[in-house]
């Protein structure tokens, strides 16, 4: 257990003090009862042992205000406590094609709407990450349940070079797995082992968490973005591809070049239909808001710091209400 206000614990210095006093009195109420009683005054008092139960009250009342003084203090402990929670990826697609307009104004602002859209419906319980890809596949958000940091990064992406689908799908896969591997990261300048060879992952590992493709869907570089969608599958993880841009396609001016780019929902299909996921038109707000309705949400049990004031607080109060209760029951006053 760790203090935010260590300092406060000092007042617990007092408590000996507090105990010295009151044995003191009950000392001097003793020699006055005696003297009064050997001059007739109180007879009974003087030969009459004092109860256990005198000294009750008063001990609730000093253990009352220790426990309080504790919660001065704000305690803090670790706390395993479980909850429910998925993972989702949102996967980029920041290719040079996505700067096509024929979703105003480009297709990837477009993508990066429905994706704002669909991170501020999402509860807290639901990890979000934040992968790009384009010839290659990068984390920009690893996966967390702070909003302001997810769109801070969808507002940073913006188109590149070609497009890679696997290396989208790869980077989320491994986005997936560091959100569940809690082996510390520790620095070293020592010469590295040759690495192990890794461990298959078991199938259906990872139920609770899904990728979101937002692409348009031409790929145009390796590897084959079906074998790395095979892979998501056998893992346990389901792609929801979301197709942006139109069929019939664009014209679009690169660099002194025209090219035709138009959206592959064929490719996007098969995808989600290898995964067990589904495909999606960006242009339909209301299905990318029913994703979520097809995670698989799991119980984790996560250790979280939490101030455990406010039980301190309560505890205090209850002994202290009790050696009060007590001591009017008892003696018809408070200690």
């Amino acid at each position: 257990m760790s203090f935010t206000w260590p300092a406060m614990l000092l007042l617990l210095l007092v408590m000996p003090l507090c105990v010295g006093l009151y044995v003191r009195l009950q000392r001097r109420r003793r020699q006055l009862a005696a003297r009064y009683g050997s001059l007739g005054f109180a007879p009974a008092a003087a030969g009459r042992p004092i109860g256990l139960r005198r000294h009750l009250p008063p001990a609730l009342f000093l253990a009352g205000l220790s426990i309080l003084i504790i919660a001065l203090a704000r305690p803090q402990t670790v706390v395993s406590l479980p909850r429910v929670e998925g993972t989702v990826i949102l996967a980029f697609d920041v290719s040079g094609s996505m700067a096509a307009d024929d979703m105003p104004p480009t297709r990837m602002e477009a993508a990066k709407a429905a994706a704002r859209d669909f991170v501020e419906r999402q509860p807290p319980s639901v990890q979000i990450g934040v992968v790009a890809f384009s010839d290659s596949g990068f984390a920009v958000q690893a996966p967390t349940s702070d909003q302001a940091a997810i769109l801070a990064s969808i507002n940073r992406l913006a188109p590149v070079r070609g497009t890679s689908l696997a290396n989208g799908i790869l980077a989320s896969l491994n986005a997936i797995t560091a959100s569940t591997d809690q082996t510390p990261r520790l620095y070293t300048n020592l010469t590295p082992a040759p690495p192990l060879t890794p461990t298959p992952v078991p199938a259906g590992t990872y139920t609770s968490a899904v990728i979101i493709l937002l692409t348009d869907g031409e790929n145009n570089e390796r590897p084959d973005p079906l074998a790395a969608a095979q892979t998501a599958a056998e893992r346990g993880v389901r792609i929801y591809t979301i197709g942006i841009g139109s069929a019939a396609g664009t014209i679009l001016h690169v660099n002194g070049f025209t090219v035709h780019t138009q959206l592959n929902e064929a490719l996007l299909q098969h995808i989600s239909q290898l995964t067990d996921g589904a495909y999606y038109n960006a242009e339909n707000q209301q299905d990318l808001r029913a994703i979520y309705d097809h995670l698989d949400p799991q119980l984790v049990i996560k250790p979280e710091k939490m101030e455990v004031t406010s039980i301190f607080a309560g505890a205090s109060l209850l002994v202290l209400l009790i050696g009060g209760a007590l001591s009017l029951r008892w003696f018809s006053r408070l200690p």
